[in-house]
């Protein structure tokens, strides 16, 4: 095939792929995936993954060194730049439902090597999202069993004080254990999902209703404290825009609340992963808005009700930074709700833990379907129709990461992978908006382009608030993916290889 005749591959590295060649390749029976859930099951898999270490750690680190009783503010905040965004998502969504999320959209509307980029991206944001999350489950689950005299050793905990090393078997086994359900389907990924997430639910509004009785109206005055500068890190700790601008954030105040609210994000990390499963939705033009907006504004809704009950019952000097809800009941005499708390958690986090895993098999699914992966991982079990060699090769370098790895560190790279998808996504809908303007939409985004342009305002903000070394791994982690690209990626596009034109090759 002559590269110069090919206008697909005239057009490098941002050729894009048409809306309708996305959708046909979903029907190829050997890389087809199982269209099995409804809304409610997207709603419960954006609660399930939302809510997990957020609501029961976040919330008293945030009121201490931040925001005082307004970070119920913070969380409106964070919540606003997150519902820009899911209206982008859900616009997208609903008029490409294709495995792949931000990838698949992208590929759509910026081109081939800006999808590959947050393809790559998203494929280290979910790999440690999922390992940092199993961690933190281990170390809850190996508390509850302190409690009833079950004792693991420190060699099979993670850490061992004698030689250094050591292997956190809790993590890794529920790794594989979640691979395995999520091999089996995506049905029984979600009748699984929707129970944890009932129990998880259940613990959080019994602790809303009982917290509520023991608020005392004296712990919310001030409800926003008087500002002080903060005591800010240095050299590349600093957050990246107090190195660019000398800005020194401030802590309580007004300005405290939005400082604030770029940590409390770390909450909703997460609702962007209903997108990946468009492809296996019955009705996505009409269910996948649904399912975005609607687990979103029931997250904001109980991460409000939580940091008002916690602030209300303990003042927020005196605020456990570590287990800010179990301290505060155990401060006003009701230690029993510190264990039922812990309980939650671990449920809680065995849901985002599965979530974020499915959501990484269904981007890696795409992209070797689409050929800049190998070819290999876009088959589909031939019977629960899932993409079970994706699925197996992730789950198990995730697992062996999360039993060896403490990845704490490396956990704000979880945080700006999200903020640059959102980014691209915003940007693609207003591109789309103009290269397609046929395309019918189930769902459209309003005020276009004004609402995209502040979700890409709003969310370069919170990433200018993070540390100046996350920027410099996220930077190192894209290099090494555009090189990767053009060694393999670029070689074996399948829009190059077969010439399949793209959705406006004028521009190339």
């Amino acid at each position: 095939m002559s590269t110069q005749s090919d206008p697909a591959d005239r057009a490098g590295a941002f050729r894009t792929k048409t809306i309708e060649q996305s959708i046909r390749d979903t029907e190829e029976p050997e890389h087809a995936l199982k269209k099995s859930l409804s809304g409610l099951d997207l709603t419960v898999f954006g609660v399930g993954v939302i809510i997990g270490t957020g609501i029961f750690v976040l919330t008293g680190a945030v009121a201490k060194e931040n925001a005082g009783p307004a970070t119920a503010l913070a969380f409106v905040v964070a919540g606003v730049v997150c519902g820009l965004a899911a209206l982008c998502y859900a616009e997208f969504a609903s008029t490409v439902p294709v495995a792949g999320s931000a990838y698949t959209f992208s590929y759509a509307s910026l081109g081939e090597l800006p999808a590959w980029i947050i393809g790559w991206d998203l494929v280290l944001e979910f790999a440690l999202g999922t390992a940092v999350v199993a961690v933190g489950w281990s170390g809850y689950l190996r508390s509850l069993m302190d409690n009833i005299g079950w004792h693991l050793p420190n060699a099979l905990s993670g850490t061992n004080d004698i030689t250094g090393f050591g292997f956190d078997l809790l993590a890794f086994l529920l790794v594989l254990a979640l691979t395995c359900i999520l091999v089996l389907g995506m049905k029984l990924s979600a009748r699984v999902t929707s129970v944890v997430v009932a129990v998880k639910l259940t613990v959080v509004l019994v602790v809303i209703v009982a917290g509520a009785f023991f608020i005392e109206a004296s712990n919310y005055d001030p409800f926003i404290p008087p500002a002080v500068q903060a005591e800010g890190a240095t050299g590349i700790q600093q957050p990246l825009v107090q190195v660019m601008f000398g800005y020194a954030p401030t802590n309580f105040g007004v300005m405290g609340i939005f400082t604030a609210a770029s940590v409390v994000f770390f909450a909703f990390i997460g609702f962007d992963v209903v997108a990946t499963a468009a492809e296996e939705t019955k009705h996505p033009q009409r269910d996948m808005p649904r399912g975005i907006l609607g687990s979103l504004f029931i997250c904001t809704t109980l991460y409000v009700a939580v940091s008002i009950v916690v602030t209300g019952m303990q003042n927020y000097k005196d605020l456990s930074i570590d287990a800010p809800l179990a301290d505060a009941f155990k401060a006003t005499g009701h230690p029993w709700y510190a264990g039922f708390i812990s309980f939650g958690a671990v449920i809680g986090l065995t849901t985002v833990c599965m979530i974020l895993l499915l959501g990484q098999t269904r981007v890696f699914f795409a992209m070797s379907r689409d050929g800049l992966l190998p070819r290999f991982f876009s088959r589909t079990h031939p019977r629960f129709r899932t993409p079970y060699r994706a699925t197996v090769l992730l789950g198990v370098i995730i697992a062996i990461i999360a039993g060896f790895t403490n990845l704490h560190e490396l956990a704000a790279l979880v945080n700006i992978g999200t903020l640059f998808a959102f980014v691209l996504v915003a940007i693609g809908v207003i591109i789309l908006r103009r290269t397609r303007p046929d395309l019918p939409r189930a769902f459209r985004t309003p005020l276009v382009p004004w609402l995209p342009m502040a979700s890409v305002a709003a969310s370069l903000w919170l990433m200018l608030n993070l540390p100046t070394e996350t920027w410099i791994r996220f930077g190192i982690w894209m290099l090494i993916g555009v090189a990767v690209y053009y060694l393999y990626g670029r070689k074996h596009s399948r829009i190059r290889i077969t010439g399949t034109p793209s959705a406006d090759t004028r521009s190339a």
